[in-house]
């Protein structure tokens, strides 16, 4: 009976073991550097005869920085589609992006995500300038992360708790900043403006009448960024000017494309507005320098330098 029982148990033991449907299979594309198709919502990744892609609007990917670990999440459904392909060659592009895909190499297997999330974290890419400390905003670099992710194959499903997908990288204009430092004040307020096209450069301060007295400075004046002394940089889609903010009713067009707000500034450490007045004539000339002040929009932000010259005005 004992040799009856051991038989049998050694029997389902080998029968439990020997299951097909529960082979894994091993992809890994995080070393594999993500491209996105020109005219598709297709970010992919090929490596051989192999491809990985992911099918997902572009506003999936928003020029901004992901707070800390508040990824963005992306159900996987029928329309934020994961795949992976296995071809009988290798494969590029052109098997991917054109309306009509390249039919060679020839596909051997396609596996569909059913279910799971995709995970991304934004953070900023920025240039440097040594010379005076300030940054830019060329990019943005995209972690991308399925969490229980299950492929269905051809011998059935396979999940992954986390598979890695890898970055995706992205690139932005940068702002041109292409202001002559020729400062004016409003013709309807005390606001200080620098215009070049479409862009604005806006600095508004509660006390105007005493940052810009009519006299003749031995020591700078300073003020503090912060809700009553502001600075603000504006993008337009178009040509701006006084008369626009002005306007009794604000115009619908240009439209307003990007704000970026100057953040608050810390006693005798960042965000200073500094003024020096010097005579000209008859006239006044105010010299207006931005010291470690740092413009922000969303989560995203970059640093005017240690000194930035936001400009000059002439006052009488």
């Amino acid at each position: 009976m004992k040799r009856i029982l051991c038989a049998l148990s050694l029997l389902l033991l080998i029968t439990a073991c020997d299951d097909g449907n529960l082979t894994v299979d091993v992809i890994d594309f995080s070393e594999v550097t993500a491209n996105k198709c020109s005219t598709k919502d297709v970010i992919y990744k090929v490596k051989d005869g192999e491809m990985l892609f992911i099918e997902i609007p572009a506003s999936a990917f928003p020029a901004d920085v992901t707070p800390d670990g508040v990824p963005i999440q992306v159900a996987i459904n029928s329309t934020n589609k994961v795949t992976y392909r296995k071809y009988d060659g290798d494969v590029s592009a052109n098997n991917i992006c054109p309306t009509v895909p390249d039919a060679t190499p020839n596909l051997k297997e396609e596996w569909n995500a059913t279910a799971g999330t995709i995970q991304i974290t934004s953070t900023a890419v920025k240039s440097t300038n040594s010379t005076d400390n300030s940054t830019r905003i060329t990019g943005y670099t995209y972690n991308i992360v399925f969490k229980n992710i299950t492929f269905q194959k051809p011998t059935g499903p396979q999940v992954y708790e986390t598979f890695v997908f890898g970055n995706y990288a992205t690139t932005v204009s940068q702002l041109a900043f292409g202001f002559n430092h020729e400062v004016d004040k409003s013709a309807c307020s005390n606001k200080v403006y620098d215009f070049s096209g479409g862009e604005v450069f806006t600095l508004d301060v509660a006390d105007y009448d005493v940052l810009f007295a009519s006299e003749v400075t031995t020591t700078p004046r300073t003020r503090l960024i912060s809700a009553t002394n502001k600075l603000s940089y504006r993008l337009y889609s178009g040509t701006i000017t006084d008369d626009y903010f002005c306007a009794v009713t604000i115009p619908t067009t240009p439209t307003l494309s990007q704000q970026w707000d100057a953040v608050d500034g810390i006693e005798a450490t960042s965000g200073i507005i500094e003024v020096n007045t010097t005579s000209l004539g008859s006239d006044f000339l105010h010299t207006i320098r931005l010291k470690k002040v740092t413009l922000k929009k969303g989560n995203s932000e970059f640093s005017l330098g240690d000194d930035y010259l936001f400009g000059t005005l002439i006052t009488n």
